[in-house]
């Protein structure tokens, strides 16, 4: 009874164009292994212990994943230019309506999307090495440029400062140590930019290295103090 309903059910399937079981199941299984294996490596161990940030830990896995998902399941579709322009269209909306972010984290965010693109649009023709060694090369890069050659990041934050008999160059050092007073932080440089004399106060960008502060978190470049 269970084989003759199953055997209907197949039948069924087959008419509506629905396939319940494929080969792919285990060429998606492997893939995806693979990419959230070096998606891992590229957020959890490379990216966050520099910058502590479990927002963007959410947004790079899930990005990763749903970019990796759609992918994998297009590839099997022939899509045609205006299919392309429209995806494009989609993801350029989706950039345009939401906040600025900074270099490093868009460029994490861009290597999760391009990891997940080539895990999922692997064919035939490219070896599971070649895939293989893609990822790795990546995440070489990656740990080399964060933990080898670039072991200091300098961070930078824009503030409003209303002293503005200070902003002369010979008042150079006496406002390094009245910002650093203020802020907290050990300056590395500063430069100043826009300046109202109507409101007397200039906007200061400050310079400081991450690994020079002692307290707090100094990675949100977003903020502003006054």
């Amino acid at each position: 009874m269970l084989l003759s309903l199953f055997f209907n059910l197949r039948v069924n399937s087959n008419s509506m164009g629905i396939t319940w079981f494929n080969d792919d199941f285990y060429a998606l299984l492997f893939r995806l292994g693979v990419n959230l294996f070096f998606m891992t490596i590229l957020i959890r161990y490379l990216y966050y212990p520099k910058t502590k940030r479990k927002d963007y830990l959410f947004t790079y896995y899930l990005i990763g994943i749903i970019t990796f998902f759609l992918c994998f399941g297009l590839k099997k579709l022939e899509i045609d230019t205006g299919m392309g322009l429209g995806l494009f269209a989609i993801f350029g909306i989706l950039r345009y309506r939401t906040d600025a972010i900074e270099i490093k984290e868009m460029t994490y965010l861009f290597m999760i999307i391009g990891t997940s693109v080539i895990n999922s649009l692997a064919s035939n023709k490219i070896s599971v090495v070649e895939m293989l060694l893609m990822n790795g090369v990546l995440v070489g890069i990656t740990y080399g440029l964060e933990y080898l050659w670039l072991l200091k990041h300098e961070t930078r934050k824009t503030v409003l400062y209303e002293r503005i008999d200070l902003i002369r160059p010979e008042c150079y050092e006496i406002m390094k140590t009245d910002l650093e007073t203020r802020t907290g932080l050990k300056i590395n440089r500063f430069e100043i930019g826009k300046i109202d004399f109507l409101r007397d106060v200039a906007q200061v960008m400050i310079f400081y290295y991450d690994s020079d502060q002692t307290f707090s978190d100094y990675n949100d470049h977003s903020g502003e103090i006054a």
